[in-house]
């Protein structure tokens, strides 16, 4: 019995991480709060250039 058990897990694991890689989610890539101050630094100079 869990013999049995333990192999159906790792069955069932593999499908999962298959299942994983077919279907990407759509969610934004995360971007640290770090990365994000630098943006916002870094955006209002370039429209003032623009201008």
């Amino acid at each position: 019995m869990n013999r049995r058990k333990k192999i159906y897990e790792k069955l069932k694991k593999k499908d999962k991480k298959a299942n994983e890689k077919l279907n990407k989610s759509n969610k934004p890539k995360y971007i640290s709060k770090a990365e994000r101050e630098k943006l916002t630094q870094s955006a209002p100079n370039s429209v003032q250039s623009e201008d």
